[in-house]
C-alpha cells in the first residue's frame, strides 16, 4: 500500500516534470549538461534527459511487481537524484546562453529563449487557472476564470506560432 503511494507520488513528479520540460524539450547544448553516472544518455537535448527518466521509472514500476527490492532501493535513489537534477537544470536554463548549440546566431537564439520561457510561464499560468476553475464556487467565478483560460490558451497559441517561426528561421541560417 505505501509503495502504491510513493509509485503514485513518483508518477506525479514525472509528469509534471515532463510538463515543466515541455518547451526546453528541444533545447541542446555544446557541452554535456550532466555527468555520466547521473544520466546515461549521450544526447544533449532536454528531452533525451526526460526520455531516460521516464525509461527508470518503468523500470522501478517493474522492479516493484518483481519484488526486486535491492535494485529497487538504488533505482529509487537513482531516479530521484535524476529528478532533482532536471529540475535544476530547467530552473536555471535560460542562464546558460553561452553554452547554446546556436551560438553564432546570436539574436535570433537569445529570442527563441525567451519565447521558450514565455511558454513556460503562460502554461503554468494556465494550470493554475485551470486547478481555480475546478475548485471555484460561484458560476461568476467560474466563467471569469474560464474567460482568462481562454485568453491565455491565445496567448500561449501565439506565442508557440512564434517560436515555430524562430525555429525555421534558425534551420534556415544553420543550412
Amino acid at each position: 500500500m505505501k509503495t502504491a503511494r510513493l509509485l503514485e507520488a513518483l508518477d506525479t513528479q514525472v509528469a509534471a516534470l515532463g510538463e515543466l520540460i515541455a518547451p526546453l524539450a528541444g533545447h541542446s547544448s555544446m557541452t554535456p549538461r550532466f555527468d555520466r553516472q547521473r544520466f546515461r544518455t549521450t544526447g544533449r537535448r532536454m528531452q533525451d534527459f526526460m526520455d531516460e527518466i521516464r525509461s527508470n521509472l518503468a523500470q522501478l514500476h517493474h522492479c516493484v511487481e518483481a519484488q526486486e527490492t535491492e535494485q529497487l532501493a538504488w533505482l529509487a535513489e537513482h531516479l530521484a537524484l535524476q529528478i532533482g537534477a532536471l529540475q535544476r537544470e530547467a530552473a536555471t536554463w535560460q542562464l546558460r546562453t553561452h553554452d547554446s548549440a546556436h551560438l553564432g546566431l546570436g539574436k535570433l537564439h537569445k529570442k527563441l529563449l525567451e519565447h521558450q520561457e514565455f511558454e513556460r510561464r503562460l502554461m503554468a499560468m494556465k494550470r493554475e487557472r485551470e486547478a481555480l476553475a475546478a475548485q471555484a464556487e460561484t458560476l461568476v467565478d467560474q466563467q471569469q476564470l474560464h474567460r482568462e483560460i481562454d485568453a491565455l490558451e491565445g496567448r500561449l497559441t501565439r506565442c508557440r506560432e512564434a517560436t515555430q517561426k524562430i525555429e525555421r528561421a534558425l534551420a534556415r541560417l544553420r543550412r
